[in-house]
């Protein structure tokens, strides 16, 4: 698995959207006169994994790799608000002055195994995130030894998925491919930047990216996740690592950023992903009798019940966008939304994606395209869960005609639309700031943590050795 992140549930038919775009012209928002301020604000526990390093990058302004440093940082939260600007007049003074900068864009993704023998260590790295298993205070101790136990139990299985696509994941060559494309999008619009890749959960990593950005001297940055909507466990995640590596250095929290916290409601993108859907649609005997099935990556219910993710409603609100755009052309086809990639005994948003293919069958649903909404590169999900196990599914439940919609990965309007985005993101660098401590205090009693140590401890093993955690961990972990 490449990914542990936020689900949503969507009936068949119109979506439940916010009331931001209940209206068929959403994209009057999205036209360059915009001077509105979208801001998302965060609650990012702090966290890191251990891993070793490497370095990896093109020269000359492309990308540049990264790696984890050995080391536990303590358990801090804080409170990020990082706004995306869109300017209108004022834009083309903005620009002419970021002309005279340095300027750094980095892509954020999570990463993936490029060989078998890197899977279990990848898995080790995501599931000692404390953003992908929220632990309680109490039994925060657990996380690295619960992510060690995790990542040996899944490794076999996460093996025989990676083998099945050629032996690794095709994220990071597809990412590098994305970098290159960008910085030359921007180069056509008269940007020079140099443009760098971190990786959460494997090479190359956030941190060492971080670094040569600062041996680079970038004088302004942009941070572009590759991820379309928000979600702790995948841009909230790497914006703490990136608060956490800004906080400690005295010269990179002086330095300018923009980060764009979430796209998917950008124009270029929705009509990419029209765009895409359309095509495949044409590949059918008959079009307008396809169901549109998108399938995104999920996350536990808690995420958005208890953590405020905003994934779900910007998962709902993204579907309803491409939907009024295919609409405008005159494809009316149903459609409905799904979560896939669910792990461990919690649960998980809904519907499911195995589940409803099945219902779809038994409902006489004949053909299907899938669309790997939250997905803008091929990897483990799409190629593999998707184009294996689901389609097989699906045959097997009933369905005739199966077609699945490509990712997104060097669409020339889509990388035209990021080049956008970054553009207008520079002018509202602003230094990353912590106007908060930390949300916890930590524990100064000796006694009283031992005691909390071992009690925790102890309701610990209870719960890792209870019958249902037991099935549990056998129905999903294998």
């Amino acid at each position: 698995m490449e990914a542990t992140y936020c689900a949503g549930v969507l009936s068949r038919g119109k979506l439940p959207v916010s009331n931001l775009r209940k209206s068929d012209h959403g994209f009057q928002r999205l036209t360059s006169q915009r001077k509105a301020i979208a801001s998302v604000s965060c609650h990012l526990s702090n966290g890191l994994g251990e891993s070793s390093c490497k370095s990896h990058g093109f020269h000359g302004g492309s990308y540049h790799g990264g790696a984890v440093g050995k080391g536990k940082d303590p358990i801090l939260q804080t409170r990020c608000s990082a706004g995306v600007s869109m300017y209108g007049e004022s834009f083309l003074e903005s620009h002419s002055h970021a002309t005279e900068d340095k300027i750094g864009v980095l892509l954020l993704n999570l990463g993936g195994p490029e060989t078998l023998h890197d899977v279990q260590p990848f898995l080790f790295n995501l599931f000692a995130d404390p953003d992908i298993i929220r632990l309680p205070r109490l039994f925060r101790f657990l996380q690295w030894p619960l992510a060690k136990l995790i990542s040996v139990l899944r490794a076999p299985k996460s093996k025989e998925g990676y083998a099945a696509i050629g032996g690794g994941s095709p994220l990071r060559k597809i990412t590098d491919e994305q970098a290159h494309a960008l910085k030359m999008a921007l180069e056509a619009k008269n940007m020079p930047v140099n443009i760098y890749v971190g990786m959460r959960y494997w090479y190359p990593f956030t941190e060492e990216a971080v670094q040569q950005i600062k041996r680079d001297k970038i004088t302004r940055l942009v941070v572009l996740p590759l991820y379309p909507q928000f979600s702790i466990s995948t841009t909230g995640s790497s914006i703490r690592v990136l608060q956490n590596i800004f906080r400690e250095d005295a010269c990179l929290s002086r330095l300018p950023v923009a980060i764009i916290q979430s796209w998917y409601q950008r124009e270029g993108y929705v009509r990419s992903m029209a765009d895409l859907i359309a095509k495949e649609l044409e590949r059918f005997p008959k079009p307008e009798e396809v169901m549109v099935f998108f399938s995104a990556h999920g996350v536990p219910v808690s995420y958005v019940e208890d953590a405020g993710d905003p994934y779900k409603d910007q998962m709902e609100e993204c579907i309803y966008l491409i939907m009024q755009e295919l609409k405008a052309r005159g494809i009316n086809n149903d459609h409905t939304l799904a979560y896939q990639s669910r792990v461990g005994p919690v649960q998980w948003l809904k519907p499911y994606t195995d589940e409803v293919l099945v219902e779809l069958g038994q409902r006489g649903v004949k053909s299907l395209l899938a669309v790997p909404v939250s997905f803008v590169s091929e990897h483990i999900e799409t190629l593999e869960e998707i184009d294996i196990e689901y389609k097989e599914l699906a045959l097997e439940s009933g369905i005739k005609n199966w077609g699945r919609v490509p990712a997104l990965n060097c669409t020339s309007s889509f990388i035209t639309d990021l080049a956008d985005a970054v553009i207008e993101a520079l002018p509202s660098a602003k230094a990353m700031t912590n106007s908060e401590g930390t949300s916890e205090e930590m524990d100064n009693d000796p006694l009283r943590y031992l005691v909390k140590m071992f009690f925790g401890s102890v309701l610990a093993f209870i719960l890792l050795l209870s019958p249902k955690m037991v099935l549990a961990f056998r129905n999903h972990l294998f």
